[in-house]
């Protein structure tokens, strides 16, 4: 044997490990062999020396197995990278600026556990963890930087319809809901235990949003639900009672987006109708009602105050409105199209592109781009400063219909406490700042992070 490629005390160790090895492995008859020609005798190679070495060689060989895979992945990964640099011109300063930043295939990660479709996922705004909800009736936790499964949370008796992270400031937690009629929340500090359960809707639930505290007064412990029995709810998460019920869908209520003041609410149904609901009245009513898709509407999303220049020139407005959290929405639908809408309910766009129903929308949160998923595997990226022209398509983002998809919050400094939990932004990923301030304040950082999910059973992380 060859040993001066170690030091005498390594190579020591190494046969120490070894003899222990073919000990445990009930080779005692090499395992003496050895010893003799090692001249290790009892004194030096007692039980207890025997007991320390078990197992070390196996460790030493899974790990080094291990690490060279990691290497394999970075040097990949690095040339990868390499070939990207090459071929980056000056001018493309897209990499190094988040707010040009779009996801591009292969996705960074792709994160496999759930046996059934997935319907919907979720950024914890602080720690790098997604939550997915699954048909399966389970919700799994992920650390999207590493790609790798946490913990599965079980609780709902059918599936899984929508998750979101929010809450009291410093106090983040889980709400979900399901066609098992309730809306569960569980607390990410204690093992995701479920610490409420909030029933009171007379069918399935299909989306769940924490409402931002703001204008509107709350300490941050407000959610919004949808609903199959056509209403919408408002629930306090601290004592898990129902404070407001929203009417005025015909239909299944499919989607909720709050704004980031938390004053208003967007809502989309299967009367191919959206509305928009001002709560911080004691009754609201629909405030707007945008009429123009002709089937379900199947998710929405609320413009951040980065996009208001785009949108205004895009709706004709000389100047960009400066006013409210709402000037501007997004809307997808059953019958394949986008709608753009103002504040007031004109449909100032259509953005036509996808070939099935659009099932996710978000805003990206530097204000040019609009992402879209759809029932024909495709990501979708419109450019709201080119009029809503597709500038991009992931044509693979998934092997099946794509049903959810969520921007990481970004990454916020110094917020003063009134803006609730301040580590977040609005359930879209979307910085808190002043309305009006295009770009990205001194406040939010931007994350270049996205995540999708789909009926292939995959959850993909799209990420710089």
């Amino acid at each position: 044997m060859n040993t001066n490629i170690l030091t005498s005390r390594q190579a020591d160790e190494l046969h120490k490990a070894i003899i222990a090895y073919l000990t445990a492995n009930n080779l005692p008859d090499t395992a003496s062999a050895l010893r003799t020609e090692l001249n290790l005798g009892e004194d030096a190679f007692d039980s207890a020396t025997a007991k320390k070495y078990e197992g070390l060689l196996e460790k030493k060989w899974t790990s080094v197995v291990r690490l060279q895979k990691k290497i394999m992945d970075l040097e990949s990964r690095n040339s990868t990278l390499q070939s990207e640099l090459e071929n980056t011109t000056p001018t493309s300063r897209q990499n190094k600026d988040p707010v040009a930043w779009l996801p591009k295939s292969p996705a960074r990660h792709t994160l496999q556990s759930h046996r059934n479709p997935i319907t919907c996922v979720a950024f914890h705004p602080v720690f790098s963890s997604l939550a997915s909800g699954s048909e399966d009736q389970t919700i799994k936790i992920w650390d999207w930087e590493l790609g790798e499964l946490e913990r599965t949370i079980k609780g709902h008796t059918k599936a899984v319809l929508d998750v979101d992270f929010g809450g009291p400031r410093g106090n983040t937690l889980l709400a979900s809901c399901s066609s098992d009629l309730t809306i569960k929340l569980w607390d990410p500090s204690d093992d995701y235990k479920n610490i409420r359960t909030l029933p009171g809707h007379d069918h399935s639930v299909s989306a769940v949003r924490f409402i931002p505290s703001g204008v509107a007064g709350g300490a941050g412990n407000l959610l919004v639900s949808a609903s199959r029995d056509k209403t919408l709810r408002i629930w306090d998460v601290s004592t898990g009672y129902c404070v407001k019920t929203l009417r005025g869908h015909a239909e299944w209520v499919r989607d909720v987006c709050p704004s980031i003041d938390g004053r208003f609410i967007l809502s989309t149904s299967d009367d191919y109708t959206s509305r928009l609901w001002d709560v911080s009245i004691p009754n609201p009513e629909p405030k707007t009602t945008l009429i123009g898709h002709e089937h379900v509407v199947l998710c929405c999303a609320i413009a951040p105050a980065a996009a208001y220049p785009h949108l205004a020139a895009m709706a004709g407005v000389k100047k960009p409105p400066v006013t409210s959290a709402v000037e501007f929405m997004a809307t997808g639908s059953r019958d394949k199209t986008i709608r753009l809408w103002d504040a007031r309910g004109t449909c100032i766009k259509i953005l036509v592109g996808h070939d099935n129903w659009v099932r996710g929308l978000v805003f990206h949160p530097g204000g040019k781009y609009l992402l879209s998923v759809a029932d024909d595997y495709t990501l979708r990226c419109w450019d709201l400063t080119q009029e809503g022209r597709c500038v991009k398509t992931i044509g693979d983002a998934h092997g099946h219909f794509v049903q959810c998809i969520r921007w990481a919050p970004s990454i916020v400094k110094d917020v003063p406490a009134v803006n609730g939990d301040g580590a977040n932004g609005d359930s879209n990923g979307t910085p808190r700042k002043a309305a009006g301030g295009a770009g990205v304040g001194g406040d939010a950082q931007i994350r270049c992070v996205i995540a999708t999910g789909s009926v292939d059973l995959n959850v993909r992380i799209f990420a710089n």
